[in-house]
């Protein structure tokens, strides 16, 4: 496919997606159907997991289904690379991939690659403390360029003192010694690797996101995103564990980035309701590292910036390029857009430098994620939220969004056809 090509189809994918964007969240910050066309994740690919989490929303039967085969999986990969456009963003998720055979996980990565999506890995890590090697011959053999990793006191299933942590603080040691184990496959292999992390959040742990977020920012050479869920009442999640409001949770990750105004970088994919996310960079300065937001929605001429990138450069991305095809996009951006690369975008970029006051900085995402429950999906705005969902799996030919298949019995249902004795 020739770039011009891809920019078209590029194009088409997010032309659909900001059709599904109801017209009052079609704002400078919303960026599905601007920047990306959505998010998609399998079902099937491993349904067991060695973990039995507090908060877990796969259901009873899940560890005695039998993951489906690699062919459905494709399957289910072609299906959201249709929908999604090239460089599409999929989740290999449902139970713990990192289970399956590694020839096929491998097989599954390159495939994803291939027709044209990043393919993330979600994973509890714990595999690859297990397996010395893994994570880089996933790496090497198979593409995988991005990874999450699920670490929070609602886990249960490690082998190690961990396995009795109390409160997020007792996790930090785990978080550096997963740290330790990215900087060290990216070094070993000499290829990219991209990582995020996910935390279930409840009132039991919430006082403990503010140390989770300075952790992150102090470590974001290894993670370049955290993204916190509160609790949803689905699947077989303890009933004694209570949730969490989205504002509830704001105002901790505020405290902890040291930015009570912190919302006001605040951008969507979808929805405002299902999901909240705040770009910026992390800055180490003499005794502490700040979180600087990338733009202001108080700042007009910020938000008229962001919007002529986003309708200049929306969608374009490097991802799965080798050398020369990333230097043949970066010369066509450059002629297309290089009077406003130069006039108003490096302007801005000078100015942010100014406002971080140091030279030393990393990317940074912190992201909250709202799943519902069956009984918020029957109101009005759930419903709403389901119609503009963002982020969905493919279940026999239809895109369902997630919410839906974590509690609506989707799920069990498609475990039924893929290992009917159990």
């Amino acid at each position: 496919m020739t770039l011009a090509q891809e920019a078209a189809e590029v194009r088409a994918a997010l032309a659909a997606a900001w059709e599904r964007v109801p017209a009052p969240f079609r704002g400078p910050t919303q960026f599905m159907g601007r920047q990306y066309a959505g998010c998609g994740a399998t079902i099937g690919a491993m349904p067991k997991c060695d973990f039995h989490c507090t908060g877990c929303y796969l259901n009873t039967d899940a560890n005695k289904t039998q993951p489906a085969p690699v062919s459905e999986i494709k399957r289910q990969l072609r299906q959201l690379r249709a929908w999604l456009g090239p460089c599409g963003n999929v989740q290999l998720t449902d139970g713990e991939v990192s289970l399956r055979r590694e020839s096929e996980l491998i097989e599954i990565i390159a495939y994803a690659r291939r027709i044209g999506l990043v393919p993330m890995l979600m994973s509890h890590g714990e595999t690859f403390r297990r397996c010395p090697g893994l994570l880089e011959r996933l790496m090497e053999k198979g593409g995988l360029t991005e990874l999450c990793i699920h670490i929070d006191t609602t886990q249960r299933g490690r082998r190690d003192a961990y396995r009795a942590a109390q409160t997020e603080a007792d996790l930090d040691g785990l978080r550096t010694e997963f740290a330790q184990l990215i900087r060290r496959a990216r070094t070993r292999t000499g290829r990219k690797l991209e990582v995020a992390s996910t935390v279930t959040v409840t009132q039991h742990n919430l006082n403990g996101v503010p140390g989770i977020i300075r952790w992150f920012l102090a470590n974001a050479d290894a993670f370049k995103m955290v993204s916190f869920q509160p609790l949803a009442e689905v699947g077989r999640t303890n009933p004694s564990l209570k949730g969490v409001t989205p504002d509830e949770l704001w105002q901790r990750i505020a405290e902890g980035a040291g930015d009570p105004a912190i919302r006001r970088g605040e951008g969507w994919v979808g929805h405002p309701g299902c999901s909240r996310f705040v770009q910026g960079l992390a800055v180490r300065r003499s005794n502490a590292v700040a979180f600087v937001p990338l733009y202001r929605r108080d700042d007009e001429g910020e938000m008229r910036l962001l919007n002529e990138l986003l309708d200049r450069l929306g969608g374009a991305s490097f991802r799965l390029d080798e050398r020369a095809r990333a230097w043949r996009r970066a010369a066509r951006i450059m002629i297309h857009h290089g009077g406003f690369i130069i006039g108003r975008l490096l302007p801005a970029f000078v100015r942010l430098l100014r406002r971080t006051r140091s030279f030393r900085a990393n990317y940074f995402c912190i992201v909250s994620h709202h799943f519902m429950s069956a009984a918020e999906m029957k109101t009005a705005r759930g419903e709403e939220r389901l119609a503009a969902c963002a982020f969905r799996v493919p279940i026999n030919g239809r895109l369902e969004p997630m919410c839906a298949v974590n509690a609506l019995g989707l799920r069990e249902s498609y475990y039924r056809q893929i290992s009917p004795a159990a």
